[in-house]
Formats: C-alpha cells, sequence, structure tokens
C-alpha cells in the first residue's frame, strides 16, 4: 500500500443525509493509507449522517465550505447519500469548490447520488462515470456517458455505484494518490 502521510483528502458533506458507510468507508481507507481526511461542510458544527433512512452517528466538521481552499488538499471525495449531495448542489460555494477541484485535475471521487454535485459543477459532459441507477438520465442529460460498473475512473473522476462498490471506490481513488 502506498504511504501518503502527509496526504490531505476533503470530504464534502451537507449538514445532514449522509450515507455514513459512504463516508467511513473513504475515511477509514484515507487515514489506514497515512492520509489525513478532513470533514468540510456547509456550516460549523457538526453533521449527521444516516444508514439509508435511520440516523446514525454525528460527525464534526473541521472545514466551512466558506473557508475551504482547494490548493489546500490532494483529492476530494463526495459521498452520497439522497439529502446529503441534494443540498449540496443547492450551496453555490460547494458547487464551486466541486468544479474548482475538478478543474485543477487532482483526483474527485463521488459515490452513488453524489454524481448530483458532479452535474451541477458542470463536469460531467464528455466524460464517462457511473452512480445509483436513477441517476443515469441525469447524468446522459449533463453531457455525460452512464455505465453500470463498480467503479469507473475518467481523467481525474473517480465514481461508484453504491455502498458495497466501497472497496474498488478506495483502491482507485487511493491508486489516483500513489
Amino acid at each position: 500500500m502506498t504511504d501518503l502521510t502527509g496526504t490531505k483528502i476533503a470530504f464534502l458533506v451537507a449538514t445532514e443525509g449522509i450515507e455514513q458507510v459512504e463516508l467511513t468507508g473513504p475515511w477509514e481507507a484515507a487515514e489506514k493509507a497515512g492520509a489525513t481526511p478532513v470533514l468540510i461542510s456547509t456550516e460549523a458544527g457538526k453533521v449527521q449522517a444516516f444508514n439509508h433512512l435511520d440516523p446514525a452517528d454525528t460527525f464534526g466538521v473541521d472545514v466551512v465550505i466558506d473557508d475551504a481552499d482547494v490548493a489546500d488538499y490532494a483529492a476530494l471525495v463526495l459521498p452520497g447519500g439522497v439529502p446529503n449531495p441534494d443540498a449540496l448542489r443547492m450551496n453555490e460555494a460547494a458547487v464551486a469548490f466541486v468544479r474548482d477541484f475538478a478543474a485543477s485535475g487532482k483526483p474527485v471521487a463521488a459515490i452513488c447520488h453524489a454524481i448530483w454535485v458532479l452535474i451541477e459543477a458542470d463536469v460531467v459532459r464528455g466524460r464517462e462515470l457511473t452512480s445509483w441507477p436513477s441517476l443515469q438520465t441525469d447524468v446522459r442529460n449533463a453531457g455525460g456517458s452512464w455505465v453500470d460498473r463498480e467503479v469507473v475512473v475518467d481523467g481525474n473522476l473517480v465514481t461508484s455505484r453504491k455502498p458495497d462498490d466501497i472497496p474498488a471506490f478506495n483502491r482507485e481513488l487511493l491508486g489516483k494518490l500513489g
């Protein structure tokens, strides 16, 4: 495994509705590789994760999106859950951060419904990606090409469909950093 000591990875989430395993799975993989995950959200305080529709754990926010700088991070992870990316795509600062991150060429990894934020940031046009199957029309309408695979890497974008895909998602994300 590649040693990512000193590497900071941004995890961008809204204040609630985050699919917990889609946050904690990549977070733990990043820590295991020696990286420092940083939780960025739209508000200070704590965010509420969910296990599908049931409230799960809360997590402390490290940085508010208005204070986040793309230059500070080696990669960006966008966990899913339906309410989480839906709220993020309505936040101008979050969308701009994602757009700027994608333009930087650094890895941007999105799982499940988090693809909505990539669509809102207008970074899927001409790209191949995957997501939860119900978003395939959204991807196509945004000019992307949707495929049904556990993980898709297209340039600096890494995408996956669902929690079962997290091992492949983590492998490709961390591989981009190694």
